[in-house]
């Protein structure tokens, strides 16, 4: 990770100019896409456990809703800041129009650290957050999610609030809940699965047996753990994850040249995804420093964490070995990485495609509680892997045909169908 100031927002709109000038975009168009529509800032006071009051700062941000209601996660993050829920919001309406599902992209976040909070205050910051927007977001507006550290009770708290504030149901308001409650099976699942579908149909272009292959993983939160679980059932081996450790306040990376065990792991892991260092080594892994997962000897890497992983500063550490790159992180490789990489000749699916599994399933979510009617968890998958491997084709095609990065195809895919969304309604 970089050590030097870093700006996601900045960086996301750097992304986009390059995209812009590609596409020959008018000023008008150019100036109207590369910032929100929206903003929305404010204070949420809890009442905490021990009788003090504290206030916490949440955010809101709705980059572009020409193609549909706003979508988009909520995390919260002792690190949180206006400037990368900005570049949060900007990803997902890319992403969402990557894969062609008719939503814009937004974001929120709360200021905080649930690892310091019980879940008395984690629910009054939730219930506190929806007061806030009441008016600002719903199934037609704009349609809330899990992200960093929230989870299926946080949203279920964030509907309760609004269905008691707009005294009706309306489980359309936000996705990511409890399976039983308005959650879609598959959901869990759908992020990490959506990346390996991507990883799958690169290894075909590029030739390779997933079963040949081995993966380096940043992260082991949600999205790790699944497509560690689907790369492995299709053969792949995974040597090495990271993860946070909250009680020294930094990360480590455990390595298994054998093959990490999955369900062993799990098992000595918190709720944030934290590897307990101890145990882990009573099973055989070597523990190393979080950079070092970066490192390793491996076909493929999947930064699966925070934005900014893959930098300037580290990208030289990267073996000559490694041939993918799944961004399964929102933002994790800066442009100069990135151009490093395109040197190279790494295939990279970039975030904005590998991750759009989540939304995707979000999606179908709320497809589903709009016609109160729910579909199997295996009809949930099949119709992710389809949406996700025609995006990919469509992606990697014009790739192929332009004879440019993957990122740049994405873009320009992503950009054009949000262009034309806002030229077709006047607003450009």
């Amino acid at each position: 990770m970089s050590k030097g100031a870093f700006n996601p927002f900045a960086m996301a709109q750097a992304q986009f100019d390059k995209v812009a000038d590609f596409l020959e975009l008018d000023a008008g168009t150019r100036d109207f896409l590369r910032n929100p529509v929206r903003e929305y800032q404010f204070n949420i006071p809890v009442h905490m456990d021990d009788g003090t009051v504290k206030v916490f700062r949440g955010f809101r941000v709705q980059h572009n809703d020409a193609r549909g209601p706003c979508k988009g996660g909520i995390r919260f993050h002792p690190q949180e800041t206006i400037d990368t829920v900005r570049a949060l919001s900007m990803w997902m309406t890319w992403k969402c129009a990557v894969v062609d599902i008719p939503l814009g992209g937004g974001k929120g976040g709360v200021i905080c650290d649930p690892h310091n909070l019980s879940m008395a205050e984690q629910q009054q910051i939730c219930r506190g957050w929806v007061r806030q927007l009441a008016k600002n977001v719903g199934p037609v507006q704009d349609v809330p999610a899990p992200d960093v550290m929230t989870s299926a009770q946080h949203m279920l708290w964030m509907l309760d609030e609004y269905e008691t504030i707009h005294g009706g149901k309306y489980p359309g308001l936000i996705t990511g809940k409890p399976v039983g409650m308005g959650g879609s099976l598959g959901r869990t699942e759908a992020t990490g699965y959506g990346v390996i579908y991507t990883v799958r149909e690169a290894l075909k272009q590029l030739g390779i047996k997933p079963e040949d292959t081995t993966a380096s993983v940043q992260g082991f939160g949600n999205v790790a753990q699944y497509a560690i679980r689907l790369y492995e059932e299709l053969g792949g081996k995974v040597i090495c994850v990271s993860c946070w450790d909250q009680e020294d306040q930094t990360s480590y990376s455990f390595k298994k040249e054998s093959g990490v065990d999955l369900d062993a792991l799990l098992k000595i892991t918190d709720r944030f995804g934290g590897i307990n260092k101890d145990k882990a080594r009573e099973m055989g892994c070597e523990v190393l420093p979080g950079e070092a997962w970066i490192e390793q000897d491996v076909d493929i890497l999947i930064p699966a964490a925070l934005e900014n992983q893959i930098s300037g500063e580290n990208v030289q550490s990267i073996n000559r070995r490694v041939k993918l790159i799944a961004e399964g992180a929102n933002g994790p490789t800066t442009p100069e990485a990135d151009k490093v990489l395109e040197e190279r000749g790494v295939f990279v699916i970039p975030d904005f495609l590998a991750n759009a599994g989540g939304v995707t399933c979000s999606y179908f979510e709320q497809v589903q509680c709009n016609m109160n009617y729910y579909w199997e968890k295996n009809e949930v998958l099949d119709k992710l892997d389809t949406k996700m491997t025609s995006a990919f084709l469509a992606v990697s095609e014009l790739a192929r045909k332009r004879k440019i990065f993957m990122r740049d195809a994405a873009y320009v895919i992503s950009v054009s169908r949000v262009a034309q969304a806002c030229k077709d309604r006047g607003w450009v």
